[in-house]
């Protein structure tokens, strides 16, 4: 297992994360714990040792489920990470009070790696707000945390703020061959490598989206590499970057924890050849699920000051796999200035985009969705 260094620790590439461990049934998040004990006993008899895990994973199982499955290791033999959501605290007593709660549920003396959870602007006001940094670089200094950072899910002008901010050791963002893009990813990467932050990764394959692209793009990958599978490309384009520390990934199956094992250990980067094949079959992917937006931004000259480039995204970000919660998240920080409700129709924006996408079309299409995920989400 290839492994990174990070100040005086040696980090595995690959990270073992618990947000969607086996599960007894289907739709249940009731974890299946001797297969989950089993992947994780695999994983780190082949060489990983970043644990990734968060208060509400599995509705609040995992952390204890951790805390009895990782008792037969010495602790020094792994690498453990959690997160403090800090939108459950009303005071800073309720930090406190959630902060004891996990190092409990995970029977350790300390964290490796902590983090600020889900930092976007809502969830940053309330850090500050609690004075939710100063509470851990405390913990810092007693020794309960080792490495402190964030997880990050917003627009690269707040994750600057938030750099800026305070004195982190390392940040976490969503970042893949799609998302480099169209969730601005190389732009978050290129902050955190500029201000001297480790780059945690999350949501490699997607959430198994780019594991299932379009037969078209899954041909395109499998002509090229037929031993390799469709997960592993997304996994290398992470994981080839330097300033990424560990590569994590949310495995429901031992099918998937070998794959990724596979790919892994022996890593080997994307070659010139493979980045090309790599990018044809993204481009045969976008042309079929997606509103080929390339965020230019000629359409904010909009007469409405309707935010285009930002709904395109997050119409772009549902099509690709993303959730109701999320959509109705992501929309619900917007001005109501720049919704799509403010669209007249007036066809400028169409006559401008170097795409020739219909916006007005496509707006439509995302106050659909919009209506149907809180119809799904109130049901």
């Amino acid at each position: 297992m290839e492994k990174r260094k990070f100040k005086d620790t040696e980090v595995s590439l690959l990270g073992f994360g618990t947000m969607r461990m086996p599960t007894i049934e289907l739709e249940s998040t009731k974890i299946d714990e001797p297969k989950a004990e089993a992947m994780l006993e695999y994983a780190m008899d082949n060489g990983v040792n970043y644990i990734d895990t968060a208060y509400m994973y599995h509705d609040g199982e995992a952390e204890p489920f951790l805390g009895k499955a990782l008792k037969k290791y010495k602790r020094e033999s792994f690498l453990l990470a959690t997160k403090m959501p800090m939108w459950y605290g009303k005071n800073i007593g309720d930090i406190e009070k959630i902060f004891d709660e996990q190092l409990k549920k995970l029977d350790t003396d300390y964290f490796d790696f902590y983090l600020c959870h889900n930092l976007n602007v809502n969830f940053f006001s309330i850090t500050q707000k609690l004075k939710v940094y100063e509470f851990l670089a405390k913990k810092k200094e007693e020794g309960y945390i080792k490495h402190l950072g964030f997880s990050f899910h917003d627009t690269p002008e707040l994750l600057e703020k938030i750099i800026k901010a305070y004195s982190w050791d390392f940040g976490q963002i969503q970042l893949n061959y799609i998302d480099w893009e169209f969730q601005e990813a190389k732009k978050q990467y290129e902050l955190l490598e500029q201000n001297g932050l480790a780059c945690i990764v999350m949501e490699p394959v997607r959430g198994g989206v780019l594991a299932n692209l379009t037969p078209e793009s899954k041909k395109i990958l499998n002509d090229y590499a037929p031993n390799k599978s469709t997960a592993s490309w997304a996994m290398r384009y992470a994981a080839q970057l330097p300033n990424v520390l560990t590569v994590l990934s949310g495995m429901s199956s031992m099918a998937q924890l070998e794959d990724n094992l596979k790919t892994i250990n022996n890593f080997q980067p994307l070659s010139p050849k493979e980045d090309e094949v790599l990018k044809a079959a993204i481009k045969e992917f976008l042309s079929h699920e997606t509103v080929p937006c390339t965020g230019c931004a000629y359409c904010t000259k909009c007469s409405q000051k309707v935010n285009i480039p930002k709904l395109l995204q997050l119409l772009n970000n549902r099509l690709l796999g993303g959730s109701d919660f999320t959509l109705l998240q992501d929309y619900s920080v917007m001005k109501s200035s720049e919704k799509e409700s403010n669209c007249t129709e007036c066809q400028n924006c169409v006559d401008i985009c170097p795409q020739h996408i219909d916006i007005p079309q496509e707006l439509q299409r995302l106050s659909d969705l919009i209506k149907q995920a809180y119809i799904n989400e109130n049901q």
